[in-house]
């Protein structure tokens, strides 16, 4: 599956997505003139799988949840070694895969230690890239004691031009938690990453639960960029 390119692995998976969520009752018939107005100002449901759902799928997968709309269920597309100049594990003996998770109308986020990086056909708009000279605390563990809590980035984002934020992250740790994901109880460690934008005068925070045995981030709400929306992720199947 690696070695083929981004546009055939996403033809592919779309006819994929398609052909599952319309045997799984996700694109459902309207029965009623009452559901048609109930879809018309509600919008539609949240979508659900079940554990074996999940588990029969040949692709890792996640919920996603933008701002307040409806749950969403994607699936992992490609995962493929970062290029370029985007977040660079320094120091780490490798650097950690883009993962691009792909949902059934071609929109795409991709991932890289459970942070989103950059984001694309997204209705209200696009983190462009993200860049730095030093590792993501995500990356190292925020479960050691080691890894600093502190660390700068920059973003791009749209719509307008943005380009070169500066974005100062301090990690806070909150509480243990348990969370249930694909009906199995996972202890977590909560972490708060509050973000500084000095040029905007803007603070936000990011939260992330991470497994407390391997560091691994399982869940997160992530804001995109200071004028976007934020990002709710539940990792259903884990990449690898």
């Amino acid at each position: 599956m690696l070695k083929k390119t981004t546009s055939d692995v996403i033809s592919t998976l779309a006819v994929l997505l398609t052909a599952t969520l319309l045997t799984s009752g996700c694109s459902q018939k309207i029965a009623s003139v009452s559901d048609t107005v109930n879809i018309a100002i509600y919008g539609t449901a949240d979508i659900h799988k079940s554990a074996q759902e999940v588990a029969a799928l040949p692709y890792a997968s996640t919920y996603v949840r933008i701002d307040d709309q409806s749950q969403l269920f994607m699936v992992l597309a490609l995962a493929e070694t970062a290029t370029g100049d985007t977040i660079n594990n320094a120091n780490a003996t490798a650097t950690p895969a883009q993962l691009k998770w792909l949902a059934s109308d071609n929109g795409m986020l991709i991932t890289q230690s459970g942070r989103i990086i950059k984001t694309v056909n997204l209705a209200q708009g696009n983190l462009l890239g993200t860049h730095a000279k030093t590792a993501d605390p995500l990356s190292l563990g925020l479960h050691l004691a080691s890894t600093p809590t502190t660390w700068q980035r920059t973003i791009d984002w749209q719509p307008g031009y943005h380009t070169g934020y500066q974005l100062d992250s301090e990690f806070v740790f909150q509480r243990p938690e348990v969370l249930t994901i694909n009906g199995k109880s996972v202890p977590v460690l909560r972490f708060n990453e509050n973000v500084t934008v000095k040029q905007l005068d803007r603070h936000y925070s990011n939260t992330f639960w991470i497994e407390q045995r391997t560091g691994r981030v399982v869940k997160s709400l992530q804001y995109l960029a200071p004028s976007l929306p934020s990002v709710e992720m539940t990792i259903l199947k884990p990449f690898g």
